[in-house]
């Protein structure tokens, strides 16, 4: 799952002005791979290229307990949250950063097939949806759409901004669909994948400065 990932972002985003702000919000959704093409890079977490590992990814996601384990993610998750409690001081912000954080794994595990693991064991967890497209597709656009629609109609803002993340949105999945398959789990493609994270991440955080909730009496109020 890529674009789909960002539907608890926008949802958490949406729940007024002491929420953690989009930009915030979008680094949680992606902060579990973040951290995997960063460890696969150097070596810490392993991937290979193998086709026909599933029909949608040919990803052979061998080794990443610490990122893709529930424990590891649950510790990442609990980590992002106390970070944005200390930095902001504000608690429920930090909580729905790290459930955010935590929504990463569930996602994975509804179209993984089974590389997902509880704490790094032997047993591997996954429904394996990459193997049914009419089903996986659907389902990611429904949840990205559908989370950003919620929080687009909780909050207040010019239209340009949105589009352009929508957009970005549809491109990059696009190309996760339909682009050529990777010939080799490299370092070009661990790259790829936190340059798409890293703009998506700065164009929610401009959408995000563009946002007002507005309360009662018409006092427009930012998303920190």
């Amino acid at each position: 799952m890529f674009i789909g990932h960002f539907a608890p972002a926008f949802a958490a985003s949406a729940l007024g002005p002491r929420a953690p702000g989009l930009g915030t919000t979008f680094l949680a959704a992606q902060l579990i791979d973040w951290a995997f093409f960063s460890f696969a890079i150097v070596g810490i977490e392993k991937v290979r290229i193998e086709p026909g590992a599933t029909v949608m990814v040919p990803l052979d996601l061998y080794y990443y307990p610490f990122t893709h384990s529930l424990l590891g993610a649950g510790l990442w998750a609990l980590a992002f949250a106390l970070a944005i409690f200390m930095s902001r001081k504000n608690a429920f912000a930090g909580a729905l950063a790290g459930l955010v954080v935590l929504s990463h794994w569930g996602l994975d595990w509804v179209v993984h097939r089974p590389d997902l693991t509880l704490m790094g064991g032997e047993v591997k967890y996954g429904l394996g949806l990459w193997n049914y497209p009419a089903i996986a597709m659907p389902l990611e656009l429904s949840l990205a759409l559908g989370g950003m629609l919620f929080y687009l109609k909780r909050t207040r803002g010019p239209a340009g901004p949105p589009i352009v993340l929508l957009l970005a949105l549809l491109v990059f999945q696009g190309i996760n669909w339909f682009g050529p398959a990777p010939i080799e789990a490299d370092l070009f493609l661990h790259l790829q994948a936190l340059l798409a994270f890293a703009v998506l991440t700065l164009m929610a955080t401009w959408v995000g400065e563009n946002r007002r909730f507005v309360r009662r009496g018409g006092l427009a109020v930012p998303n920190p």
